[in-house]
């Protein structure tokens, strides 16, 4: 490279080729690639409706690299600078999901009272109090899962 390309210039250029990822930017004695990201301030899907082969470009030098000899240029950070409108300040808005879960205070006053049941109760009558509990609560699961399916 005869010419020194300053990263942060920004120089004229004439479009010699067209990839599908970019364009090639004849500027000088050399020649640049301009990314298809750094097109187009504005999502670019094809690149040929932004530019074609001969348009005359104003490019930034985004990077030189004297070893490859590679120069990556921007269409895009060589334009005027758009205004972009301002976002309306978001709120933040908490999530109820007591309807799809249990909270966990839900599940500890679950847990005292199946544990805070009378001494009396013998081993066989907490077995099927327990069954009891875990049978409804998959019923339960089952509900919700068939919910979600449709």
């Amino acid at each position: 490279m005869s010419e020194k390309f300053e990263v942060g210039n920004i120089i004229e250029g004439k479009i010699v080729r067209i990839k599908p990822f970019g364009a090639i930017v004849s500027i000088g004695s050399a020649q640049g690639l301009v990314h298809i990201s750094q097109v187009a301030n504005s999502f670019v899907q094809d690149i040929n409706d932004h530019v074609k082969i001969g348009d005359m470009v104003k490019v930034k030098v985004m990077s030189v690299d004297e070893e490859t000899k590679k120069i990556a240029l921007s269409i895009r950070e060589a334009l005027p600078k758009e205004e972009r409108p301002q976002r309306p300040e978001r709120t933040f808005k908490p999530r109820n999901h007591q309807t799809e879960q249990p909270s966990h205070s839900q599940a500890e006053n679950l847990m005292r009272s199946s544990s805070a049941s009378p001494s009396s109760m013998d081993f066989e009558d907490k077995m099927k109090d327990w069954l009891k509990q875990a049978t409804e609560h998959q019923t339960s699961l089952n509900k919700r899962a068939n919910k979600r399916s449709y």
